[in-house]
This record gives structure tokens, sequence and C-alpha cells, in this order.
């Protein structure tokens, strides 16, 4: 059996959402539902997540585990895993990450951009590492299965993380510095680590990470994933895309600034990143997996190699935290 995975989306949810990653036969999407909300707040968006469920019942449906990845191909449904791209609702009580837990959320970022109590986000000019209060949650994380996810985390601190948690962890939506700098992406010696660890890294298609951006061309993109796999196993990477589609600006406005601050915060040090950038042409939403499919074997990967890709790597890695 083979599955299509996209490990990272923030979509302005509606039906039109959920018909398009049924179209593009999505078994599983790990959905952002936070960024900078306290725990009530979370509370609030899984309310309404589960109206979502309730109303577009044929279409998805909350994951779990693996089998509801497998459920969801039998069903032709997308099965929606819950994830966090910061810790923020955890507030300063470490009992909180169970509670998560048990709601569902699957993948917990240690930071976003910023320091918080956990970690190094990859805007901070210095980089200290995982917290004291940081190895306590990755060590009650992996007591409770939850996945950490490092994407928005500076080196150091996604190299510690690495080290002390005893799960491999996952950079769910970012690309490599070789191919592509910017302040996200990660570099040969995280690749390395998550390789080393049986970590997971899913490529990321949001513009500001791409080369050439939002003109950035399928070739291009599926020629780094090859020269991807001469630093980390072809069995540990996936697609993550960090769509956020139909969103007005305003929301990456308030992703990027959230509570802390009250002057604009662009993002990579520019004002040239307001808002949110087109899509290139070949994935301009998830129907764009059927370009990857034909961009990975045009570049010479096999059928199994570009399924494996495309979403076996990441069902047989949720496998893990079953």
């Amino acid at each position: 059996m083979n599955y299509r995975v996209d490990n990272l989306q923030y979509c302005n949810w509606s039906k039109e959402i959920f018909e398009i990653n049924h179209e593009a036969k999505l078994d599983a999407v790990h959905a952002t539902i936070c960024y900078h909300e306290d725990f009530d707040e979370l509370k609030t968006n899984i309310a309404q997540w589960k109206n979502y469920f309730k109303e577009f019942s044929s279409l998805i449906f909350q994951g779990f585990n693996s089998q509801d990845i497998e459920k969801a191909k039998l069903e032709k449904k997308t099965a929606i895993f819950y994830g966090l791209q910061n810790c923020s609702p955890i507030e300063d009580n470490i009992e909180y990450v169970e509670v998560l837990k048990d709601l569902g959320i699957l993948f917990m970022q240690l930071t976003y951009n910023n320091q918080s109590l956990l970690a190094t986000g990859c805007y901070e000019k210095r980089d200290t590492g995982i917290t004291r209060m940081g190895r306590e949650v990755i060590k009650e994380m992996n007591r409770v299965k939850m996945i950490i996810d490092m994407s928005h985390s500076a080196e150091f601190s996604t190299l510690e993380a690495i080290k002390f948690s005893e799960q491999p962890i996952v950079v769910s939506h970012a690309n490599p510095l070789f191919w592509h700098e910017g302040l996200r992406n990660k570099s040969d010696n995280i690749l390395k680590a998550l390789n080393e660890s049986g970590g997971m890294i899913g490529f990321s298609l949001y513009p500001h990470h791409l080369k050439g951006s939002s003109n950035c061309s399928l070739q291009s993109f599926c020629e780094m994933i090859a020269d991807t796999t001469k630093r980390i196993s072809i069995k540990q990477i996936g697609i993550g895309s960090d769509l956020c589609i139909n969103h007005p600006d305003s929301i990456v406005e308030w992703m990027r600034n959230g509570t802390w601050t009250k002057t604009k915060d662009f993002g990579e040090g520019t004002a040239d990143n307001a808002g949110f950038p087109p899509q290139p042409s070949w994935f301009e939403d998830a129907r764009g997996f059927e370009n990857l499919h034909k961009g990975l074997r045009d570049t010479g990967f096999s059928e199994e190699e570009t399924h494996d890709i495309l979403g076996n790597n990441w069902y047989n890695f949720y496998k893990k935290f079953d």
C-alpha cells in the first residue's frame, strides 16, 4: 500500500481546502492548529476542528496514529493530525504536555522563530540551545509519544534536541541550507544528525525557502531532493509543504508578530517579505503532488522511491509513535 502524506499545512481551512486535499489523494495532513495561542485559546481551536470533522465527515477525520492513515486510504478520506508550531500552549506547566497529547496533539515545535522557555528560534542572534525546562519537556514528550519538531529552531538548539531526545525528531517543513540560504533552512550538520538518529525532514514548498522563490522550478526542487539523499537516507525524507493558501496577508503578519511585539516583524530581516508570496506554478496547492511525482521520476527516482518520498516514509515514521 502506498500512502500520500503532506506533513505540514496551515491553510484557511474550508470545504474547498479539504476537497483539494481529497483530489490530491492525501491520506494524511499534519495541520498546524497553533502559532502563539495559550492553552485556553488552543482549546478553542480544537473545538473549531471538531466542527470541521462533523461538517465535512465525508472528507476528513481526526488522526491519532498510523492506523488512521491506513483507515483514510481505505475510506478515501484525509486523516488530520494536530500539530503546534510553538510551545506556547503548555505555558510554563509541563503537565500540559500529557494533557495536549490526550487531546490528540502529535507534533510540537519547541519554538517558533524566537527564544522560548524551551529552546532558541532561528531568528535570534544568539543560540543558547535547549533550556533546563526544554530538557524536561523533551523527556516528557518522549514519554507520552509526542513528536518533537525543530523546523523553526536555531542550529545548536536543533542539534541538542536530537541529542537529548530518546526518540527521533523531525524538521517537518524546511529545506537544506546547501541549496538555498535561509534562516530556517537546515545545515549539513543537522541533516547528518537526523540521519544518524532516525529523524525526518519534510521539504517545504513555501517560496521564501526555495531557490528562486516563487519562480523555483520543479526540476530544481527535485534535484535538491536528490542531492539531499547524499546526506540523509532516502527513507528519512518526505514532504511538508507549508501550504498557507487562501489566507489574507494579515495572517502572515500575525504569524510573525504574535503578541510579543508592537512593531511589524517581516521575517528574514526585510520588509520585502511582507505578505504571502505566490506559490510556484507547479505547486499552487496540494494537487501539485502529481507534479512532484512526475518530477521525481524524471530526476531519476524509482517508482518505489517516489512513493516513499511522497508519503510512505512519513507513514513508517508515524508507526514509531503508535
